[in-house]
């Protein structure tokens, strides 16, 4: 079967932004059984009208991969087709695949015969297909490429008709405005490029993604504008190496998160995580992006795969950097960026390595005791150099790769934050379906028990107690998100940029010194008092108590208490000694005294009453 691109060409094309019926360009039609339909069957199973079926989604893969099955679900939807993530729902199941493993392939292979076993129509997306398009495992499926995502509804209309489809040509990046439906509604995966610089020997994705292809600035920015007022709380950049960025069309990273960080709201309700950058690409740049990590509205992390702590294995591996600009990179930004945490990545048994090969990686990452690790073992990916390489024996590899996890599992990161208090941003709901997901400036991960109401805000949290992979906190105080809109042209660039504007109730974090002037100033995720006082009238806790006079009371006591102790105040909690009896003032006592006396004649009064009304009867 050709490519419907190569049909388009070879018939003297079609003009841009053209679309030409599937069927009227080279389709394959599926041989259909010759055993006519009982007139029942046909009776009761009538054709459905395109655009009525549910489209089973199942995504295996990075962000990058997760970004562009919404894309597909967005632009069906939109049509009128129902998404699924359940398969006995699925009139067409749409898999997008991820070959950077054997192990994402198999089940990619698994699910392709469970589909086939269903007799359900099977389109394949992703790396897989724009990869290796010729495996056997796809052969009699609908196939659309990582570049032809826009083309989605047309490949499942002429698959839902008994049509088998292949859109694998590449050609422009598909457009950023597209219809999208998120995984999660608060959480937008913007790429911002596709494919690479590198040539790493191992690596099978650059054959599905390609060279490097870079998005506009003004292309991102808008996009960024657009989904910040879709109400998104977190703007997730993706690529297949973030830190090359741009150097196809003459920018670079810095300029584009400088751009865009100049786009989130003042009062830091969204914030912004940077995707996955190998070292070769940031090496020039480092203080810049440590500038943007440490601005209040984007995330201190950052994924810097090292994959290796062994020169000769990084050289054999093509990498193009020394395991000692690895350190510099990682040293720099933790100089520079307060809190900043560091997730690696590790390929254990890559062929030729040696034990002291693998010695010196175990050393690294105990050096730095980085809080994420994702440790993998060496799979040979077909058509990659490293493919072709001697390979270590399959035993040592899985021991190589147990004895680096155990290392690792014995970190304990948290183990400092315990009674700190931080702000966090939630977005989502834990595994256990008990606990919200927020997380840290840091973007540690942080687990609390609170209303789903608080989806999709910020909060103060004080950490209970910490876990190996994850810390637990208590909710104090949620933030109001402030979206004030004004004309471009009536906002100076200070006002527009400033985390700590006069104009708004609440901010993120000031830079300066000097303490802020509209609420606690919380810089790189922690905590600093200073001489602001915290308005609580927006405390659901507050709204409760307001309806009770006794709890009013005690509120107003609480108030007069937070002016005359200022230091004791830990955003809003109150200090112990403010609630003890012998700590309040004699009008607090006469005042308490008043209606404890009042409270008594009233029920004297009562009793009374009815003491007459016994008598008269």
């Amino acid at each position: 079967m050709e490519d419907i691109e190569d049909l388009l060409v070879r018939s003297g094309g079609a003009p841009p932004g053209f679309r030409l019926p599937l069927n009227a360009v080279g389709v394959n039609p599926r041989k259909k059984n010759k055993a006519k339909p009982s007139k029942v069957s046909q009776m009761n199973d009538p054709p459905k009208i395109p655009g009525t079926q549910t489209i089973y989604v199942k995504t295996f893969g990075c962000s990058h991969n997760q970004s562009d099955s919404e894309y597909m679900a967005g632009q069906l939807s939109a049509f009128g087709y129902a998404i699924s993530d359940n398969p006995e729902e699925g009139d067409l199941w749409l898999i997008n695949t991820c070959t950077v493993k054997n192990p994402s392939q198999s089940a990619m292979n698994t699910l392709i015969t469970k589909c086939k076993s269903a007799k359900k129509p099977l389109v394949v997306a992703g790396c897989v297909p724009q990869g290796s398009r010729d495996l056997k495992e796809l052969e009699g499926v609908s196939i659309v490429g990582v570049q032809q995502i826009d083309r989605v509804v047309e490949v499942v209309e002429e698959t839902l008709k008994g049509h088998e489809v292949r859109l694998l040509n590449r050609k422009t990046l598909p457009a950023l405005d597209l219809p999208k439906v998120r995984k999660n509604k608060f959480v937008e995966i913007l790429p911002i490029n596709v494919g690479c610089l590198g040539a790493c020997t191992y690596c099978k994705t650059k054959h599905a993604r390609g060279h490097l292809g870079s998005y506009t600035v003004d292309s991102l920015v808008e996009r960024v504008k657009t989904v910040i007022a879709d109400g998104v709380r977190e703007i997730w950049l993706s690529s297949e190496d973030t830190g090359a960025y741009g150097r196809d069309i003459g920018v670079n990273l810095p300029i584009l998160l400088n751009a865009i960080v100049a786009e989130l709201p003042p009062d830091g309700s969204t914030m912004l995580r940077i995707g996955m950058t190998n070292p070769p690409f940031i090496l020039e740049h480092l203080k810049e992006i440590a500038a943007v990590l440490c601005h209040p509205c984007v995330y201190s992390f950052l994924h810097v795969p090292v994959q290796s702590g062994s020169d000769a294995v990084l050289t054999a591996m093509n990498r193009e950097y020394t395991v000692s600009e690895f350190r510099t990179v990682v040293d720099t930004l933790t100089e520079l960026v307060p809190g900043m945490q560091i997730a690696t990545d590790i390929i254990c048994g890559f062929p030729g390595e040696t034990d002291e090969d693998f010695s010196q990686t175990v050393n690294l990452i105990k050096e730095y005791k980085f809080s994420q690790v994702h440790i993998s073992q060496f799979y040979p990916r077909p058509g990659t150099p490293a493919a072709r390489m001697k390979k270590v024996p399959s035993t040592i590899v899985k021991n190589r790769s147990r004895e680096l996890t155990s290392v690792f599992e014995a970190f304990t990161p948290y183990n400092g934050m315990e009674g700190k208090v931080e702000r966090i941003w939630i977005t989502e709901i834990a595994t256990d379906g008990i606990h919200l997901v927020g997380h840290t400036k840091g973007y540690v991960q942080v687990l609390i028990v609170a209303p789903e109401t608080i989806l999709g805000t910020s909060a103060i949290v004080k950490i209970t107690s910490v876990g190996r992979w994850s810390v637990f906190g208590e909710v104090l105080e949620t933030l109001p998100q402030v979206n004030v809109k004004m004309a471009p042209d009536k906002v100076s660039n200070q006002e527009k940029h400033s985390p700590c504007s006069n104009q708004y109730d609440s901010c993120a974090c000031s830079k300066e010194p000097e303490p802020c002037s509209c609420g606690p100033d919380i810089c790189g995720g922690q905590i600093k008092l200073d001489k602001c006082t915290v308005s609580k009238n927006d405390s659901p806790m507050e709204n409760r108590a307001s309806k009770n006079p006794i709890h009013w009371f005690v509120r107003k006591r609480r108030n007069h208490a937070q002016k005359k102790v200022e230091n004791d105040i830990a955003l809003g909690l109150e200090n112990e000694q403010d609630w003890a009896p012998g700590s309040w003032g004699f009008v607090d006592r006469a005042l308490l005294v008043g209606i404890f006396v009042s409270f008594l004649m009233i029920v004297a009064v009562i009793m009374h009453l009815e003491f007459r009304t016994l008598l008269s009867k």
